[in-house]
């Protein structure tokens, strides 16, 4: 198996390909805007408020970064990092009304701000739109790609409200509704840059593994952040799986060594969305003391190992060092 880079080299690998792709980036900020600036003013102002949150632009940097790799020299990266990271928008501005949410990064979440009925059209408007500035160029590769990992991330969310506030959802089940989920979404950020060329097309399947293992790294980490990080550091409220009724992995397995009681108190707050009668430092402390913190970030790490290992069957480069060094990223980031 693989082993990650050592820090030091793998900082300045990231660093490096970071300031690289930051002038793309703000090409692919730029391209958003002026999506938002044509579409009628109030998805303008509520998109740009989402926009304008932050968040890391980890899936558009992938596919800027991909693109490097290969050697591309035109501007269908920039077109695609965007509408990869509209797609992504789209799903967020989704799942909080969903959820419930009332914060996202540390803001006011744009459904408690909007309302839910504007709040889905303008997530129904950056996915439709995405589509159609695909179809604009004729990239019908790419638009399948696009197409078939937002069918999957929808496929996965009624996945995970089928089974909430359920505690025998299994980790076959959980790691499944990742893979749609977030995973997917990651891939093809990953290997639609290898549909640029016809050169580049040998990739494509190794570019798109690789996207999916770190996807897959990604979401484990983000659902172990919701348990051992806090809320100012996420910008959301921690332990908030649980009070919407989601059983993620630290959980799935600590369960069968949790007592009866203790069972029924997590079952409680699944069903109640509160913890009224368990405390939460209480909970951490179970899954701490049972190794199930640590036990969740060995899968995490074996996804990222996995990632790891693909990105060495790519061009030598120094792009493919930072990919290498991307799962580092993923399971030391804090937020």
């Amino acid at each position: 198996m693989a082993t990650l880079p050592e820090n030091e080299h793998r900082a300045n690998c990231l660093r490096a390909a970071m300031a690289a792709v930051e002038p793309r980036l703000r090409q692919v900020e730029a391209f958003i805007a002026g999506e938002l600036a044509a579409g009628p003013t109030v998805i303008e102002q509520a998109g740009t408020y989402v926009f304008a949150s932050g968040g890391k632009r980890l899936r558009p940097a992938l596919l800027l970064l991909v693109s490097r790799l290969l050697g591309y020299q035109g501007h269908k990266d920039v077109r695609y990092a965007a509408l990869i990271e509209m797609v992504h928008t789209a799903t967020l501005v989704h799942d909080d009304i969903i959820d419930h949410a009332a914060m996202r990064r540390g803001r006011v979440s744009v459904n408690r701000r909007w309302g839910n009925q504007l709040t889905v059209l303008l997530g129904d408007w950056l996915y439709t739109r995405s589509m159609e500035i695909a179809l604009e160029v004729d990239d019908l590769e790419v638009m399948r790609v696009l197409s078939r990992a937002t069918i999957q991330m929808i496929e996965g969310e009624v996945l995970g409200l089928s089974l909430q506030g359920r505690l025998d959802i299994t980790q076959e089940q959980y790691l499944e509704i990742a893979r749609r989920k977030t995973a997917e979404l990651f891939a093809a950020a990953c290997c639609i840059p290898s549909l640029f060329e016809d050169s580049f097309g040998q990739y494509r399947e190794v570019l798109s593994e690789y996207g999916r293992n770190l996807g897959m790294c990604f979401q484990i980490v983000d659902d172990l952040l919701d348990f051992t990080s806090s809320e100012a550091q996420l910008g959301k409220p921690v332990f908030a799986d649980l009070r919407e009724g989601k059983l993620t992995l630290p959980l799935i397995l600590a369960l069968p060594h949790l007592t009866e009681s203790q069972r029924a108190a997590v079952a409680q707050v699944a069903a109640q969305g509160s913890f009224a009668d368990l405390n939460p430092e209480e909970l951490r402390h179970w899954l701490t003391e049972l190794g199930a913190l640590e036990a969740a970030r060995r899968v995490a790490a074996a996804f990222g190992e996995r990632a790891s290992e693909l990105a060495g069957k790519l061009p030598e480069s120094p792009e493919r060092e930072a990919l290498a060094a991307a799962p580092w990223y993923v399971l030391d980031r804090q937020s």
